[in-house]
């Protein structure tokens, strides 16, 4: 785990994308919650272009999910209670003209649901390791829309049960870039300030 900074909310400091997930089911009015923090994310023109298709795991339809992503995430995520794609509307409503910020403003709110989340005790792993095209046809996406990420939502399982890789990976140290490397004051630069 990060070190978390006191100068910032402790959901964004602690905010973490586990591999291991427990298989307890998630209560529909939690995940409920998690899509009202995205729906209330900004966007231009108030479009809102952010559309969130899930499954439990439950449910047959969870198998569609799976089958998506590449092996290395369905490895994992199989175990999640739940798997989620975001897709952003790439059009807007009032002229039909291109929403070249469509994708911005879907992971916009996507960082609303992470940090709502964080808050409630829950995970997220979000995934772009899955396949657009299969999605889009198994999850019959229309035009005019577009696969963004995959995510698995849950509670945190035991790094233990997975295989030995993954838990390497699993207890690895988290971090960070420099600050320096990500603000940058009066133009682009590289390297130490």
């Amino acid at each position: 785990m990060m070190k978390q900074s006191p100068k910032i909310l402790k959901s964004l400091a602690r905010r973490w994308s586990p591999l291991a997930f427990s298989e307890k089911p998630l209560e529909q009015s939690r995940l409920d919650r998690l899509f009202e923090a995205a729906r209330w994310a900004p966007s231009s023109f108030n479009e809102q272009p952010w559309r969130f298709i899930y499954a439990h795991r439950s449910e047959e339809s969870f198998r569609s999910f799976l089958d998506c992503l590449v092996e290395g995430n369905r490895e994992w995520a199989q175990h999640a209670p739940v798997l989620l794609l975001t897709v952003a509307k790439t059009f807007y409503d009032y002229n039909r003209s291109p929403n070249g910020f469509a994708h911005y403003e879907t992971g916009m709110a996507m960082g609303n649901l992470l940090v709502q989340a964080t808050k409630m005790g829950l995970y997220v792993h979000q995934m772009g390791g899955y396949s657009k095209e299969l999605a889009t046809k198994k999850l019959e996406i229309p035009e005019g829309f577009e696969p963004v990420a995959m995510a698995a939502v849950g509670y945190y399982g035991k790094a233990e049960d997975l295989p030995v890789a993954l838990r390497r990976r699993e207890q690895q140290q988290r971090n960070r870039l420099p600050m320096h490397e990500i603000a940058m004051k009066n133009r682009f630069k590289q390297g130490p300030t």
